[in-house]
């Protein structure tokens, strides 16, 4: 008796100090790999061919917006501190350049104003149709695609501000792209260095028109179809010639950088630089003209226009109005941006 009571009492301590293993053994590394594979490649291909995950990008775009805020933050910080650190005398010296600046640009802003009084009346003669002001939204550009094929950034506004689908953009010295993708606060641009962006050009000098593609990368474009036998020369001014009721049209596009002429070609090679500071620019305007449309928002009128406007109310004259369009669909993208 003595015996199998000790027996069962050492099997006890045996069972109560028996060693679990640490590690549960489940899937190996090479499936878990596979099925997050699988997986990307599952949620890729849905969000390129369907628009199911287009409400979960706008909700991403709403949580992921105060992250590019955030990571803003270090250059908002430098940029306040070299400015405080900034000499007396360097800013004497930007002082008296900007205002050598602004006196340039008050004599240029003379003869423009002079050149429109002129155009009107010009237009009024011909029966012409009346003139719009073009209204812009001022933007900043608080992101770049990482993607070293695709030539898009990231500006801080969107839906709630009136941008729409299509919408022209430029910075202070020419046209930059246009918007492929709005959300509630935040935008896309499609650069028009972009491969699958295409954009209608005139040559300045003589009004020939062409069709200026990007090459993805921020320093060339080049003119397609343009006949070996064409009058453009290097240094030759593009502009947009409104082709295509896109973008407006007068706005520098690039300069013509370099003309190869192969006779047994039928087109010539010809690369453009770009006007814009594609990778420079961090204030863009976002343009709402009577070619590309108004979207459903119009933007908030300055304190100066609406005080015109009550003047011209109180003169018994009324205000213009630019007609609100629908957001078009984006012309000059190929199907593979979109």
């Amino acid at each position: 008796m003595t015996r199998r009571l000790l027996w069962a009492w050492q099997q006890r301590v045996c069972e109560e100090h028996v060693i679990k293993p640490l590690f549960i053994k489940g899937p190996s590394l090479g499936v878990r790999l596979l099925v997050l594979t699988v997986l990307s490649v599952a949620l890729m291909v849905v969000d390129a061919r369907l628009s199911v995950l287009q409400p979960l990008r706008s909700q991403m775009g709403l949580v992921l917006m105060p992250f590019y805020y955030v990571a803003e933050l270090p250059v908002r910080s430098w940029d306040a501190i070299e400015q405080q650190l900034s000499s007396r005398a360097n800013l004497m010296a930007e002082n008296e350049r900007l205002r050598a600046e602004s006196l340039l640009t008050q004599r240029k802003l003379q003869k423009l104003a002079a050149l429109t009084e002129q155009n009107v009346r010009l237009r009024e003669l011909l029966n012409s149709s009346s003139l719009l002001d073009e209204r812009v939204l001022v933007a900043e550009l608080i992101g770049v695609d990482p993607n070293p094929f695709t030539q898009r950034i990231v500006i801080n506004k969107g839906e709630q501000d009136g941008v729409f689908l299509g919408q022209p953009v430029l910075d202070a010295t020419g046209l930059m792209g246009q918007v492929v993708e709005v959300l509630p606060h935040t935008a896309r641009v499609l650069l028009i260095t972009d491969v699958a962006h295409s954009l209608p050009v005139q040559v300045n000098r003589n009004g020939l028109r062409a069709i200026a593609a990007g090459m993805g990368s921020n320093e060339w474009l080049e003119l397609r179809h343009v006949g070996d036998t064409a009058d453009i020369r290097v240094d030759d001014i593009l502009v947009s010639s409104g082709l295509g009721q896109r973008f407006p049209a007068g706005y520098p596009v690039g300069r013509v950088v370099s003309v190869e002429r192969d006779p047994s070609q039928p087109f010539a090679d010809v690369r453009v630089a770009p006007t814009a500071q594609l990778n420079r620019s961090r204030y863009l305007l976002l343009v709402f003209s009577p070619e590309s449309g108004y979207g459903n928002v119009l933007p908030g009128l300055s304190l100066e226009q609406k005080q015109e406007q009550e003047a011209d109310a109180e003169a018994g004259e009324a205000p213009t109005t630019a007609p609100v369009d629908a957001a078009a669909p984006v012309q000059g993208v190929q199907p593979d941006a979109q």
